[in-house]
Protein backbone atom coordinates (compact mmCIF):
# COMPACT_ATOMS: atom_id res chain seq x y z
CA UNK A 1 0.00 0.00 0.00
CA UNK A 2 1.01 3.26 -1.11
CA UNK A 3 2.80 5.33 1.98
CA UNK A 4 4.47 8.91 2.48
CA UNK A 5 6.88 7.09 4.18
CA UNK A 6 8.25 5.51 1.04
CA UNK A 7 9.57 9.20 -0.03
CA UNK A 8 11.96 9.12 2.99
CA UNK A 9 14.96 7.94 1.04
CA UNK A 10 14.88 11.23 -1.39
CA UNK A 11 14.32 13.27 2.30
CA UNK A 12 17.37 11.63 3.73
CA UNK A 13 19.62 12.51 0.63
CA UNK A 14 18.65 16.34 1.23
CA UNK A 15 19.12 16.51 5.02
CA UNK A 16 22.56 14.07 4.85
CA UNK A 17 25.35 17.48 4.97
CA UNK A 18 22.96 18.82 7.74
CA UNK A 19 23.32 15.34 10.14
CA UNK A 20 27.25 15.44 8.91
CA UNK A 21 27.11 18.58 10.59
CA UNK A 22 25.16 17.89 13.32
CA UNK A 23 27.65 14.68 13.82
CA UNK A 24 30.51 17.18 13.93
CA UNK A 25 29.41 19.56 16.62
CA UNK A 26 28.91 16.27 19.33
CA UNK A 27 24.90 15.83 18.61
CA UNK A 28 24.09 12.78 19.21
CA UNK A 29 20.33 10.49 18.04
CA UNK A 30 19.04 10.28 21.22
CA UNK A 31 19.48 13.71 21.51
CA UNK A 32 17.40 14.95 18.73
CA UNK A 33 15.40 12.33 19.47
CA UNK A 34 14.15 13.26 22.90
CA UNK A 35 14.12 17.00 21.67
CA UNK A 36 11.40 15.73 19.12
CA UNK A 37 9.52 14.30 21.76
CA UNK A 38 9.70 17.31 24.14
CA UNK A 39 8.83 20.22 21.52
CA UNK A 40 6.18 17.66 20.73
CA UNK A 41 4.65 17.47 24.05
CA UNK A 42 4.86 21.56 24.71
CA UNK A 43 2.86 22.03 21.11
CA UNK A 44 0.12 19.70 22.29
CA UNK A 45 -0.04 21.03 25.05
CA UNK A 46 -0.44 24.56 24.28
CA UNK A 47 -2.47 23.49 21.48
CA UNK A 48 -5.15 21.95 24.24
CA UNK A 49 -4.98 24.42 26.80
CA UNK A 50 -4.40 27.54 24.81
CA UNK A 51 -7.34 26.22 22.53
CA UNK A 52 -7.31 29.61 19.97
CA UNK A 53 -7.53 28.01 16.22
CA UNK A 54 -4.49 30.62 14.94
CA UNK A 55 -1.98 28.31 16.75
CA UNK A 56 -2.95 25.35 14.95
CA UNK A 57 -1.11 26.65 12.39
CA UNK A 58 1.92 25.63 14.37
CA UNK A 59 0.75 22.19 13.95
CA UNK A 60 1.51 21.65 10.06
CA UNK A 61 4.94 23.24 10.50
CA UNK A 62 5.99 21.08 12.99
CA UNK A 63 4.68 18.01 11.57
CA UNK A 64 7.53 18.48 8.92
CA UNK A 65 10.10 19.46 10.99
CA UNK A 66 9.51 16.88 13.80
CA UNK A 67 9.65 14.18 10.40
CA UNK A 68 13.22 15.75 9.27
CA UNK A 69 13.95 15.26 12.61
CA UNK A 70 13.01 11.77 12.59
CA UNK A 71 15.06 11.42 9.84
CA UNK A 72 18.12 12.79 11.28
CA UNK A 73 18.46 10.86 14.08
CA UNK A 74 18.16 7.65 12.19
CA UNK A 75 20.76 8.94 9.80
CA UNK A 76 22.74 9.47 13.24
CA UNK A 77 22.29 6.20 14.01
CA UNK A 78 23.13 4.35 10.91
CA UNK A 79 25.64 6.57 9.32
CA UNK A 80 27.44 7.83 12.16
CA UNK A 81 27.49 4.91 14.77
CA UNK A 82 25.13 6.64 17.58
CA UNK A 83 23.13 3.29 17.62
CA UNK A 84 22.31 1.99 20.88
CA UNK A 85 20.10 -0.30 22.84
CA UNK A 86 18.54 3.03 24.82
CA UNK A 87 18.04 4.53 21.36
CA UNK A 88 16.25 1.68 20.26
CA UNK A 89 13.84 2.02 22.99
CA UNK A 90 13.82 5.93 22.77
CA UNK A 91 12.98 5.99 19.23
CA UNK A 92 9.76 3.78 19.13
CA UNK A 93 8.48 5.39 22.28
CA UNK A 94 9.19 8.38 21.91
CA UNK A 95 7.24 8.32 18.32
CA UNK A 96 3.71 7.43 20.33
CA UNK A 97 4.18 9.49 22.96
CA UNK A 98 4.78 12.60 20.39
CA UNK A 99 1.80 11.38 18.26
CA UNK A 100 -0.43 11.15 21.14
CA UNK A 101 0.54 14.74 22.26
CA UNK A 102 0.00 16.13 18.80
CA UNK A 103 -3.70 14.19 18.29
CA UNK A 104 -4.48 15.07 21.50
CA UNK A 105 -5.58 18.81 21.22
CA UNK A 106 -8.87 17.69 18.35
CA UNK A 107 -10.33 16.43 21.47
CA UNK A 108 -11.66 19.64 21.88
CA UNK A 109 -12.25 20.37 18.24
CA UNK A 110 -15.64 20.68 16.82
CA UNK A 111 -16.92 18.05 15.18
CA UNK A 112 -13.96 15.53 16.88
CA UNK A 113 -14.35 14.58 20.37
CA UNK A 114 -12.65 12.40 23.01
CA UNK A 115 -14.02 8.74 21.58
CA UNK A 116 -12.93 9.62 17.80
CA UNK A 117 -9.49 11.23 18.68
CA UNK A 118 -9.03 8.18 21.79
CA UNK A 119 -9.22 5.56 18.66
CA UNK A 120 -6.94 7.05 16.10
CA UNK A 121 -4.49 7.26 18.99
CA UNK A 122 -4.69 3.84 20.49
CA UNK A 123 -4.57 2.56 17.24
CA UNK A 124 -1.84 4.45 16.46
CA UNK A 125 -0.12 2.94 19.07
CA UNK A 126 -0.78 -0.87 17.52
CA UNK A 127 0.06 -0.20 14.45
CA UNK A 128 3.51 1.25 15.86
CA UNK A 129 4.10 -1.95 18.01
CA UNK A 130 3.47 -4.05 15.08
CA UNK A 131 5.79 -2.44 13.03
CA UNK A 132 8.25 -3.22 16.28
CA UNK A 133 7.46 -6.50 16.92
CA UNK A 134 8.71 -7.75 14.16
CA UNK A 135 12.25 -8.18 14.76
CA UNK A 136 11.02 -10.22 17.81
CA UNK A 137 10.19 -12.91 15.13
CA UNK A 138 13.73 -12.82 13.09
CA UNK A 139 12.54 -10.14 10.65
CA UNK A 140 13.53 -6.57 9.76
CA UNK A 141 10.67 -3.63 11.03
CA UNK A 142 7.92 -3.13 9.21
CA UNK A 143 6.49 0.45 7.68
CA UNK A 144 3.57 -0.73 5.57
CA UNK A 145 1.14 1.78 4.93
CA UNK A 146 -1.39 2.99 4.65
CA UNK A 147 -1.81 5.02 7.53
CA UNK A 148 1.46 5.07 9.14
CA UNK A 149 3.04 7.91 11.11
CA UNK A 150 4.20 10.06 8.11
CA UNK A 151 0.93 9.30 6.65
CA UNK A 152 -1.27 10.93 9.53
CA UNK A 153 1.20 13.21 10.05
CA UNK A 154 -0.13 14.50 6.97
CA UNK A 155 -3.65 14.39 7.73
CA UNK A 156 -3.17 16.17 11.77
CA UNK A 157 -0.83 18.90 9.66
CA UNK A 158 -3.54 19.37 7.02
CA UNK A 159 -6.63 19.45 9.58
CA UNK A 160 -4.52 21.98 11.29
CA UNK A 161 -3.65 24.25 8.69
CA UNK A 162 -7.59 24.40 8.23
CA UNK A 163 -8.42 25.21 11.31
CA UNK A 164 -5.86 27.88 11.66
CA UNK A 165 -7.13 29.80 8.22
CA UNK A 166 -10.46 29.13 8.51
CA UNK A 167 -11.50 29.47 12.43
CA UNK A 168 -13.28 26.53 12.22
CA UNK A 169 -13.79 22.87 10.75
CA UNK A 170 -17.14 21.88 8.83
CA UNK A 171 -19.30 19.32 10.39
CA UNK A 172 -18.90 16.52 7.26
CA UNK A 173 -15.10 16.30 8.38
CA UNK A 174 -15.80 14.30 11.16
CA UNK A 175 -15.71 10.87 8.85
CA UNK A 176 -12.17 11.72 8.17
CA UNK A 177 -11.30 10.48 11.75
CA UNK A 178 -13.29 7.07 11.57
CA UNK A 179 -11.51 6.28 8.04
CA UNK A 180 -8.23 6.55 9.45
CA UNK A 181 -8.87 4.14 12.49
CA UNK A 182 -10.20 1.81 9.57
CA UNK A 183 -6.91 2.85 7.31
CA UNK A 184 -4.86 2.33 10.35
CA UNK A 185 -6.44 -1.45 11.09
CA UNK A 186 -5.66 -2.30 7.76
CA UNK A 187 -1.58 -1.19 7.95
CA UNK A 188 -1.73 -3.48 11.23
CA UNK A 189 -2.92 -6.17 9.34
CA UNK A 190 -0.55 -5.30 6.54
CA UNK A 191 2.70 -5.25 9.21
CA UNK A 192 1.93 -8.83 10.62
CA UNK A 193 1.40 -10.18 7.16
CA UNK A 194 4.29 -8.72 5.79
CA UNK A 195 6.15 -9.67 8.73
CA UNK A 196 5.21 -13.53 8.24
CA UNK A 197 5.42 -13.77 5.00
CA UNK A 198 9.47 -12.89 5.35
CA UNK A 199 9.43 -15.89 7.52
CA UNK A 200 8.74 -18.24 4.26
Amino acid sequence: MISIYQLKPRFQSMLRPFVAKLNEMGVTANMVTLFAMAVSCALGALLLWAGTSELFLLLPLWMFLRMALNAVDGMLAREFGHKSPLGAYLNELTDVVSDAALYLPFIAIFPFGWASIAAVIFLSGISEMSGALAPMIGVERRYDGPMGKSDRAFVFGFLGLWLGIAGSLPNWIFWIIPIMAILILVNVANRIRNALKQLS
